[in-house]
Formats: structure tokens, sequence, C-alpha cells
């Protein structure tokens, strides 16, 4: 019997996750990250072994991972008969709401999922497993860990409709041998029959679609406080031209666009266009026809790879540009200095810096990085 801890996050798969894990023999301890803005006075912390403070309740307001989530994954603990704690990472999660805004300032589109993995669930959740001795490190992700060979390797999860494994290339190599994801060999509707089964209450809980953080839906705004909350005010608006240099309106901020945007671009050019680039050092949104967004090549950097790779050598592989993209033949080409460039077999639509590009030989995940 093996020593686990979960990541909790009050819904159906990482809930079915406990329980297939106690199935396997292990003994599980759920953990919830509590990683949004909290009232002070509405709760305590106290020390837990290691670094990381345990929140004692959880009844108050929080700007992400709702109090009602940390409720869900309590009742699902009680059920299973498991030890439940909430981390308190605020603090850390800060970061991520850093980024974010920041990335959005330099006209690029962040990928905050990416690095909560990186820098949270596989950061500081192994930090947590190391101060109670667990040796794994589980989630509900939708991806599967092959330790057949001689080298763990991460592999597509079998539900192609919700295969998570684009938005985990960013770990660490040497955590592969720790990580268990017990529901990516399992379809959606499995785990919610599972769910169902053992009479869990989340079984119908529909999946979080949002970035949790952004409770307003407009990220131009979410960016516009969080930057100005730093001392980063500035004037990011600017003109709105076209791909040969005409100039149809202005915009209040290049936070509000993201390349491939269609709607809410502000203007009529009388035919549909698109956010073809945004330019930070003029604060220019450049529009454009959506032949302007097909692209061929992309460089990436802050690469990191899940196997060995050598050094200069083209590679075949499949890349995929966006979490909800289908991943393109293209050739790799890993070069120096974390970097790596990429030459699709045939063009792909809305290539955005800031977004990860991930390569996969076959089902296996090679690694990637970020797309400048």
């Amino acid at each position: 019997m093996s020593l686990v801890v979960l990541a909790m996050s009050g819904g159906v798969d990482s809930s079915v996750a406990a329980h297939l894990l106690l199935e396997q023999g292990h003994e599980v301890i759920g953990v919830f990250m509590r990683h949004g803005e909290q009232s002070p006075a509405a709760c305590s912390t106290e020390s837990t072994p290691g670094s990381l403070p345990i929140v004692n309740r959880l009844d108050h307001k929080q700007g992400c991972c709702t109090a009602a989530d940390a409720e869900d994954a309590r009742r699902v603990s009680d059920r299973l008969r498991i030890p439940f704690y909430a981390l308190d990472l605020n603090e850390e999660f800060g970061q991520i709401m850093d980024y974010f805004a920041a990335e959005y300032a330099r006209g690029r589109t962040p990928n905050p999922c990416v690095q909560c993995n990186n820098w949270i669930k596989f950061g500081k959740l192994f930090d947590y497993a190391d101060s109670v001795g667990a040796e794994y490190v589980a989630t509900g992700h939708y991806a599967r860990i092959d330790d057949s060979s001689s080298e763990p390797v991460l592999l597509r999860g079998i539900d192609q409709s919700k295969d998570q494994s684009y938005v985990l290339f960013g770990i660490k190599r040497r955590d592969l041998s720790r990580m268990l994801l017990p529901v990516g060999g399992y379809q959606k509707p499995k785990i919610r029959e599972l769910a169902a089964g053992i009479g869990l209450n989340v079984a119908e809980k529909k999946d979080s679609q949002e970035i949790c953080f952004v409770t307003s839906g407009r990220y131009d705004q979410f960016v516009r406080r969080r930057l100005e909350s730093g001392g980063e005010s500035g004037d990011r608006s600017g003109e709105l031209v076209t791909t040969d240099g005409r100039v149809v309106g202005r915009h209040d901020g290049i936070e509000g666009f993201t390349v491939g945007q269609r709607k809410g671009l502000g203007v009529a050019l009388g035919e549909r266009a698109f956010v073809v680039r945004i330019e930070p050092d003029t604060n220019r949104v450049v529009l454009g026809d959506r032949a302007a967004l097909d692209a061929s090549e992309l460089t990436a950097s802050g690469c990191n790879w899940l196997t060995d790779l050598p050094p200069e050598e083209p590679i075949e592989c499949l890349a995929q540009i966006r979490y909800n993209a289908k991943p393109a033949a293209a050739e790799l080409v890993v070069q120096a200095g974390h970097k790596l460039s990429v030459r699709f077999k045939s063009p792909q639509f809305g290539v955005a810096p800031g977004q990860a590009v991930v390569c996969f030989d076959g089902e296996r995940v090679l690694g990637g990085g970020w797309i400048d």
C-alpha cells in the first residue's frame, strides 16, 4: 500500500480518482488547493508538516475554486472515508494571476491552466506530499502514465474529447515516476457512471469551463485591475489597423484582444475580420481576413522535454498549438537555449504568441514550449 496525495477540486473526475486509487489498494489523502482571494477574518490557518498552512474553515467567499467546490470535495472524502485537507496557496496563486495580466499587457495570449499545473498542482503539491511522506501525487486529469518500460512516459488520455495531456507538458520529467492519473484510462461517461454507482453527489456536476479567477468573464477588466494593483497602470490604447496599414478605428487597450478573435472588435468592416497580430510596442491591433491567420511555422522558447531528443536533427511529430486544437503533422527541430521550431505540413489557424505548443510522438508527449 502506497500513500498518495490526491488533488481534489470538488469535481467528478478527481472524486472518482479517489475511488479508483482506493480500489487499487492505495492510502489516499485528499487535498483541496485553495488559491482564490480570501477574507482573512473568515478563516484561520495552522502549521502543517512542511511549509504549507492548512485552512481550517471553508465557509468564506473566494474568487476561484469556490467554497461550494471545497464542500463537495469534503463530502466526497467523507463518503470514501479518506482524510481531507485544504491548503492555503493564495500567495502562490497570485503569481499565476500576475503572469496572466503581464502576458495580456505584452500582447500575448496566456495559458494559466498550464502554469497552474507547473507551479502549483505538480509543484507545491509535491512539496506537501514530501512533507507527509507520500510516495505519489495524483490528479483527475485525462492523461496516462505508462511505466511499463525503464522510464515512465506521459500519454494522451483514452477519451480523446477530454484529453488533457496538452496542459501537462511542463511538468518535470523526474516527477513522472511519482505521478498517478487514475481517470486517464476511462471515457468520461464511464467516470460519471462510476460516480453515480458509488453514490457520489458530484456525479452530474458540470465541468469547469472558464478561467477560474476571472469571475466577471471580462479578461480586460481583470488585467487592468491586476496591473493597477501592482502599480502598473499605463495606457495601452491604440489604433485598429488592417493588414495593409489602413487605420479603421481605435481601441481602449491591447489587453482586450487575442490573436484569432472575431467578436468584440469594436469596428465593422463590412466583412468578417479577425485579430491577426498585436503590436505591444505601438499598441496597434492588426485586423485581417481568416486567411491571414494561417501559419506554416512557429518558434517557441521556455521548452520542457519529457524524453531524450537529439539536439538539432528534425523530428517528425504531431504538434498541438492550443488546448482545443487537433494535433497536426509537423517537423520539429530542437534548438539550443530551451527553444524549438515547428514547421507544419499544412497551415494552422490562429497560432498565438503566449500559448503553448506541445509535440507528440503518436500518443506520447515529447514536450513543448511557449510560442513566440
